[in-house]
């Protein structure tokens, strides 16, 4: 993964004691990695007892089987914990609840609603659509069997799409514990007999034991940030515009600087969330259509079709199940006006320097005007933009009287006599 190529493997954290992970929000790259590292380094340290706390609406496959496959082969026991009030474990967060060794909800939560979604909120066809769910459905029966749990409850939560209240799941034999927060938690699992994934028993000794907190570092709450659906659409036209602006200006440098430091975390968001092709495309044709507008008669025609190109493309461009992986409609509208508006205004304005007279180097001398420092018969001096020039002229020209360059001969200008045309 591009992660480990660019060296932003999240480093070891020494945890002692019984640690505490947080995992909220979406389940992606970044997010599994930072929770896969921790329990590597729970087992590393030798600790009791794992908990993963967690808040998720769901997530990527591929990031909730690396959770999935770090609980049932590590050595460190697993409470995953649905807290606090308010909280769920939605989708495949309800799928990392039946993995755990111990699973437990806080009042007020719910889990499950499990039920495979295609990327990218399209759908599938009846045949495919019954595969995937009884796929995902027997996925999960092989864990919660394991674990002794109620698997045609489960089940339910995947071919039915069911939530349940934290009451419910206590009930149906879903989860272990309903308790209302860590201390309690390790206080119920004290001296508690658990079986592993692999059939070996451990008995919880928790007793006396601190805990320890552990939060995504600076570093790694950037990439996740980087790694969220509106940052990679941003992104993406950042790239466009900065890489744009370059190309048709070269020498600004700033512009092009920016573009390729875009484009670069683009890449990378899109090693973490995967991203849709056509999505891409239609941006680039909405800039395209940005630029065609400044050359092209279309009475606006053009504009809008760029916009409603980026916004079809922004609303493709991420494959994400869950709605929250999505880009937000208030950031993609916002954002695809505000594009138009820069590239128009921005293509405008070097329409317009281009039609201006050049003020500066020999073509900017063509037209200039002046006056005449000598007598010119047919050569003498001429005063042109407070500077003196020697200058040979069409036709006598007396001292005082005023001349307009008609063009440059090495250092000696061409003149007539009389004022420019229009002045």
């Amino acid at each position: 993964m591009l992660l480990s190529l660019l060296g932003l493997g999240f480093p070891a954290v020494s945890l002692a004691a019984i640690p505490v992970v947080e995992l909220h929000g979406p389940i992606q790259a970044v997010s599994s990695h930072f929770v896969v590292d921790a329990m590597r380094s729970a087992d590393a340290a030798g600790a009791p007892l794992l908990v993963l706390r967690i808040d998720t609406p769901g997530g990527f496959d591929s990031s909730m089987l690396e959770i999935v496959d770090a609980i049932l082969n590590g050595r460190t026991p697993v409470a995953v914990f649905v807290s606090p009030a308010g909280a769920r474990a939605a989708s495949a967060g309800f799928i990392i609840l039946m993995a755990a060794d111990i699973a437990a909800m806080s009042p007020g939560t719910n889990a499950g609603a499990a039920h495979p979604v295609m990327a990218g909120g399209g759908s599938m066809d009846e045949v495919m659509a019954k595969k995937v769910a009884e796929d995902a459905a027997a996925y999960l029966r092989g864990k919660v069997e394991r674990r002794g749990r109620n698997a045609a409850l489960a089940e339910e939560a995947v071919l039915k799409s069911r939530s349940f209240t934290e009451k419910e799941a206590l009930e149906g034999h879903l989860i272990d514990l309903v308790v209302p927060d860590v201390p309690s938690l390790l206080l119920s699992l004290e001296g508690r007999e658990i079986v592993r994934f692999d059939g070996a028993k451990a008995i919880l000794h928790l007793k006396g034991e601190e805990t320890r907190l552990v939060r995504m570092g600076p570093w790694q709450v950037v990439l996740s940030a980087i790694a969220s659906p509106d940052a990679i659409f941003l992104l993406l036209l950042g790239a466009l515009a900065g890489l744009g602006t370059e190309l048709s200006h070269p020498g600004l440098v700033a512009p092009g600087v920016v573009g390729l430091i875009c484009l670069i975390l683009f890449l990378f968001a899109g090693e973490t969330i995967p991203i849709h092709g056509a999505g891409v495309l239609l941006v680039l044709l909405g800039a395209g259509f940005f630029a065609a507008e400044i050359k092209l008669t279309s009475h606006g025609l053009l504009t809008a079709a760029g916009i409603a190109s980026i916004i079809l493309g922004a609303m493709m461009l991420v494959d994400a199940p869950v709605p929250e992986m999505r880009i937000r409609f208030l950031t993609l509208v916002p954002a695809a006006l505000t594009a138009a508006g820069l590239s128009v205004g921005i293509l405008r304005l070097a329409t317009e320097t281009r039609r201006h007279r050049p003020t500066t180097g020999s073509a900017g001398l063509l037209g200039a005007p002046g006056s005449a420092e000598t007598p010119l018969d047919p050569e003498g001096w001429v005063r042109v933009g407070g500077e003196l020039w020697r200058a040979r002229a069409s036709d006598k020209v007396g001292p005082g009287e005023a001349i307009v360059v008609t063009g440059l001969s090495g250092l000696e200008l061409q003149v007539r006599k009389g004022a420019p045309h229009g002045a």
